[in-house]
């Protein structure tokens, strides 16, 4: 891998991995057009590792008041902040499972140009119909566990390629009744398990495969990944307490229709 490959590849991942728009389906981009090889394993665990810097970092104050409220609730003492701690491990379990038991099938079967390109449409589609119809009165606070499980299921949906985590994560929490910045900010903090457990099952495989590794594109991988994932949740909220999610969805029909045209 280039150095210039290295880069832009960790950009392209520290940007889509917040952005309601796909990681799989820009990722399928520079692979299809330049024929670029997979990156590997250690270039995914380093990009990996940017973008849950960028988000621990980016909501430090909230992280930080989780954690602490989370350690005291093992201790009986209970609070909003614990609650909110714990329904977000609860929301991450839908998705720990379907990982375990179907990661190897979406791998083997759905990572075609076919599929990507649907569920990018599909999906774009679903989510400006929870911009548009959703009430989206609720805050994170009044989340349920039934709400909060419903999330996580939708949440396991983004093993299908296309899909994009965050987004089915922001559309399930709108029609749920979430505000746009509460379905986000809850997407953001539901992913800090999740980045977490994906970054260590590849971790475990990078050590059970001992390979070379180019320590210079696994630097620009951590270093570029971290800046586009910090700035995209700055300028994303900013957006969306503006504008709301259309600019993302026609970004969204438009990438499907690339896709269609020229891998199809």
């Amino acid at each position: 891998m280039s150095i210039w490959e290295a880069i832009i590849l960790a950009l392209i991942q520290g940007l889509t991995e917040f952005l309601p728009i796909s990681s799989s389906a820009h990722l399928i981009l520079p692979s299809q057009l330049f024929g670029w090889e997979d990156q590997g394993l250690a270039f995914d665990v380093a990009v990996h590792v940017g973008t849950l810097l960028a988000v621990v970092l980016y909501f430090r104050q909230e992280v930080g008041q989780l954690l602490v409220n989370w350690f005291g609730s093992l201790r009986g003492q209970h609070n909003a902040h614990s609650r909110l701690a714990w329904l977000i491990i609860w929301g991450t379990v839908p998705a720990g499972l379907a990982g375990l038991l179907g990661n190897d099938l979406i791998e083997n079967f759905a990572r075609s140009a076919l599929v990507i390109a649907t569920s990018t449409v599909a999906f774009g589609l679903l989510l400006w119909y929870a911009d548009v119809r959703a009430s989206q009165q609720q805050t994170i606070e009044q989340l349920s566990l039934k709400q909060v499980l419903i999330i996580g299921a939708a949440q396991a949906l983004a093993l299908i390629p296309g899909t994009s985590r965050s987004g089915i994560t922001m559309t399930a929490g709108m029609m749920l009744g979430l505000t746009k910045t509460d379905a986000a900010r809850f997407s953001f903090l539901l992913s800090i398990p999740i980045i977490i457990m994906a970054g260590g099952y590849q971790g475990l495989k990078l050590v059970q495969q001992p390979e070379a590794v180019a320590w210079s594109a696994i630097i620009l991988g951590v270093v570029a990944s971290f800046v586009a994932a910090y700035v995209c949740i700055h300028v994303f909220l900013q957006i969306i307490s503006r504008m709301g999610m259309l600019p993302f969805v026609i970004y969204r029909l438009a990438l499907g229709a690339v896709l269609f045209a020229f891998f199809i």
